[in-house]
């Protein structure tokens, strides 16, 4: 075949098998849709970002760095803001051309009465940084007095406002106002005395605002890199970063979450697009066995089917890129929605995502034509005509030992979690079922064989229609199995995205709930401070109020390679001498009466598993703003997902947050009325609720996680249905000729729409047990290695939907396309060309 006649050969089976292609180019569509939005998003967290709303008059704004390098991967974002070097702002006024250095401090405030959102306090000296302007009344002169946004009071009105649970009264010295007011968060400035009363820094600077003389931002902030190297300098749009804290956060999470999406695109659509070019392949058996019979080589079949397949693949990727920019859109007021990235987190938009996608999709496309030409072009040319007729005889050796191969590999690494304890060994659980699919994919044919087989002689005594299915299955087992497998593929991975981080959400539940002996926890708007637990420990009957202030911290440890690895992990810090009054960690070796000071640590068993620690040994890390710790292992404890992989002196990770001040109090009232004690906590100001109630040590993670988890499911789920909808209708068109066989030789339409409905209860019963089977064994192995049940505490209502809506496509779908494959008659379709 020359290229001249290859180009004929390729537009007549364009023409001839306009329906195969077309469900083809469908798969081909929605993967490039898919691939270009998670390509926004992997390019929004290298270049999108938040604009500045406060620092829009400063020139140049300067903060510590944010995040920490980590070998051969992203870096990873501190959640707590950076503390500045000592004496930077006098280096940054010796630049040339600075002409003024200002600092900014935020302190969070919060009305007294518990009632609306978090004022954010800056110092007076920091609305030069900003559009604002008195607009009314003068500067704060003294300590008790704050200017407000317009809108927020008038001049000389009294506000109480509490900082840590400890309300203060302010009287409104002025108002200020602009042409566009911040819309995140509410802002008000206060004396600098005041500030520096209520920091726990003493005011110390958070981020610096650097005024040029006239001349150019990038030239200065260029000069700034190289006279104090090591500083997060920002122009422009890109001060927003410095500005909101939860930026950088933002941008990781966007390439690690469009990342991983990407991959598991890929491969999912790699799987789909390989079955339904095998239906399409499978529907012109007879056009290949006469290729082979006249001569064609398997090279040429191989080109032909290539040739084809990017012809359609190009044209449907290119259709798919403009949606998917539109999806990008969709899948960020998702993650807006579930709090994963803040509101105002700007999507980068290029050309780049497009090209990726086309390169990815298109490679996606062309593997899958290598795999589905593979049977045709290698048969010997007398074996392909007899294929032509009755269809593949049997799968080949080598399929079957790669399918059992996957099979055993898919059961193995299930195991995982019973050696590797904790959530790094319940990320294990998605490769075991991709693993179990591919080998699903593999070993299908064979297994709907065994399957139909199985059933057959139940569903031939039924019904006429019964036996007519079951002949068919047994017959066309290939063609099943395509139908099968994208359902099944579904329901697996579905299942196992629904039930691990149940798993681990329920056993931090439990852990949580256990390990919580004291009958009252305390807390305040905006964290706790140290002023307000001395004030509930002067309650009469309180015996013991013991804080904990939960923040997160990386750390440094070595992989079964030797090879630097750096994780981040949730911290939370207790009171070591009076921890044991309200806190059961199940320590197991150690005491946390030990901790002290960022000298020493407790690690959960899960975390002392990863990094190959115990009791006497030496963690180097990072606190949540990154200054580094070294610190002795004093203590083992269990129950690591309910409190936290890690556990400090409080005063240590305190001393490393944002605000200084504590996430809640556990409150013991030993041998008083916890009734009359809990009445008199909150008519003190405190936030009262029952301790054992409170939720695990990074929750708020956890609950970000799950919210991804539930958007990629929808994701993943939504494109399988379009396959499994796909595939189903046209596996049934491609059986036109059969059905109106079976009117011409004496069967009634209602036969046939009989025995077409048995076999789709047979499509949708054989899938959701394949899919229930896929998603058995990483569940029980994590469940086990989790929380020592062999029983996966799995939300049976989302299960029972995901399994039931899979399902439910198959009745959806070959009834719809077996009404419409019965509307041209018999006689009519019978004499049609194949």
């Amino acid at each position: 075949m020359g290229g001249t006649g290859l180009g004929r050969l390729i537009r007549a089976d364009l023409r001839q098998h306009a329906a195969s292609f077309v469900g083809v180019a469908v798969a081909i569509f929605v993967a490039s849709a898919l691939v270009t939005g998670l390509g926004v998003l992997i390019e929004s967290g290298i270049r999108g970002g938040m604009e500045p709303q406060r620092y829009t008059r400063v020139d140049v704004v300067v903060g510590a760095s944010q995040s920490v390098d980590v070998p051969e991967d992203i870096p990873l974002p501190l959640h707590e803001r950076a503390p500045l070097p000592e004496g930077v702002a006098d280096a940054l006024a010796a630049v040339p051309g600075v002409q003024r250095v200002i600092g900014d401090v935020t302190v969070p405030l919060v009305p007294a009465s518990g009632a609306g959102p978090v004022v954010e306090a800056h110092p007076w000296d920091a609305a030069a940084m900003t559009g604002l302007e008195l607009s009314e009344g003068t500067a704060p002169a003294a300590a008790d007095e704050i200017v407000v946004i317009a809108g927020g009071g008038a001049v000389g009105d009294a506000l109480t406002l509490a900082h840590g649970g400890i309300p203060a009264e302010y009287r409104v010295s002025g108002v200020v106002s602009a042409p566009t007011l911040p819309q995140q968060g509410v802002h008000a400035f206060l004396h600098e005395s005041a500030i520096a009363r209520l920091d726990p820094h003493r005011g110390a600077p958070q981020v610096l605002g650097v005024f040029t003389e006239g001349r150019d931002a990038e030239a200065v902030a260029a000069a700034i890199h190289d006279a104090v190297p090591g500083l997060d300098v920002r122009t422009g749009a890109a001060r927003g970063d410095i500005e909101f804290l939860d930026s950088g956060a933002a941008r990781s999470t966007l390439i690690v979450i469009g990342s991983a999406f990407v991959g598991t695109c890929i491969l999912v659509a790699l799987f789909i697009v390989a079955g339904t070019l095998s239906l399409s392949v499978q529907s012109r058996r007879r056009d290949f066995a006469l290729l082979r019979a006249v001569g064609a080589t398997t090279a040429q079949i191989h080109r032909l089917v290539a040739s084809e397949v990017l012809l359609v693949a190009s044209i449907a990727a290119l259709l798919g890129i403009a949606p998917g920019y539109l999806f990008s859109t969709a899948l960020q007021q998702a993650f807006v929605s579930g709090g994963v990235i803040p509101g105002d987190f700007a999507l980068a938009m290029s050309p780049i995502p497009a090209a990726g996608a086309l390169v990815l999709v298109l490679g996606a496309a062309w593997g899958a034509a290598r795999i589905a030409a593979g049977r045709p072009a290698k048969l010997d040319p007398i074996e392909a005509l007899r294929e032509s007729a009755s269809g593949p005889a049997r799968m080949g050796l080598a399929r079957i030992i790669t399918g059992i191969v996957f099979a055993a590999g898919g059961v193995s690494v299930s195991t995982v979690p019973l050696v590797v304890k904790g959530e790094a060994g319940a990320g294990a659980s998605a490769g075991a079922a991709l693993m179990l699919i591919v080998a699903l994919g593999l070993l299908g044919p064979m297994l709907v064989s065994l399957v139909v087989r199985g059933v057959g002689s139940v569903m031939r005594r039924g019904s006429a229609a019964g036996f007519l299915a079951a002949a068919n299955g047994v017959a066309n087992s290939r063609r099943l199995s395509g139908a099968i497998l994208p359902i099944a593929l579904g329901i697996g991975l579905g299942l196992v995205q629904v039930g691990a981080p149940a798993i681990v959400a329920n056993e931090a539940s439990l852990q949580a709930e256990a390990g919580v002996i004291a009958p009252i926890r305390v807390t305040a708007p905006a964290g706790l401070s140290t002023q307000a637990q001395d004030a509930a420990a002067a309650v009469p009957g309180v015996t013991t109020v013991s804080p904990v202030v939960v923040s997160d911290a990386i750390v440094d440890f070595r992989d079964i390679e030797n090879q630097l690895m750096r994780d981040r992990f949730v911290v939370q810090g207790v009171d070591p001498s009076t921890v044991d009054r309200v806190l059961d960690l199940r320590v197991s070796a150690g005491a946390l009466t030990d901790l002290r000071g960022s000298s020493s640590l407790a690690v959960s068993t899960d975390a002392a598993s990863t990094l190959g620690v115990g009791v006497g040994d030496t963690v180097e890390g990072r606190f949540g703003d990154g200054v580094p710790w070294t610190a002795t292992v004093a203590a083992v404890y269990e129950r690591g997902l309910g409190f936290g992989a890690l556990t400090m002196d409080i005063a240590a990770v305190r001393a490393h947050t944002t605000s200084g001040l504590d996430a809640f109090a556990l409150v013991t009232a030993d041998g008083a009325d916890v009734a009359a004690v809990r009445a008199a906590l909150q008519d003190s100001g405190l936030v009262v609720t029952d301790g054992g109630g409170r939720a695990a040590a990074g929750a708020d993670e956890r609950t970000q996680q799950g919210w991804v988890n539930l958007v990629a499911l929808i994701v993943i789920l939504g494109y399988i249905a379009i396959a499994v909808v796909n595939t189903l209708v046209m596996a049934t068109r491609e059986r036109s000729r059969e059905l109106a066989l079976l009117q011409l030789i004496g069967s009634s339409r209602g036969q046939v729409r009989a025995m077409m409905r048995r076999e789709a209860v047979l499509i949708a019963v054989t899938s959701a047990v394949f899919g229930v089977a896929v998603a058995i064994p990483p569940l029980v192995g994590m469940s086990v290695g989790i929380s020592s049940t062999p029983i996966p505490a799995i939300p049976l209502l989302s299960s029972a939907v995901i399994v039931a809506g899979m399902a439910a496509l198959a009745l959806v779908s070959v009834g719809v396309a077996t009404v419409a494959a019965m509307r041209t008659r018999p006689i009519e379709e019978i004499g049609s060309r194949q």
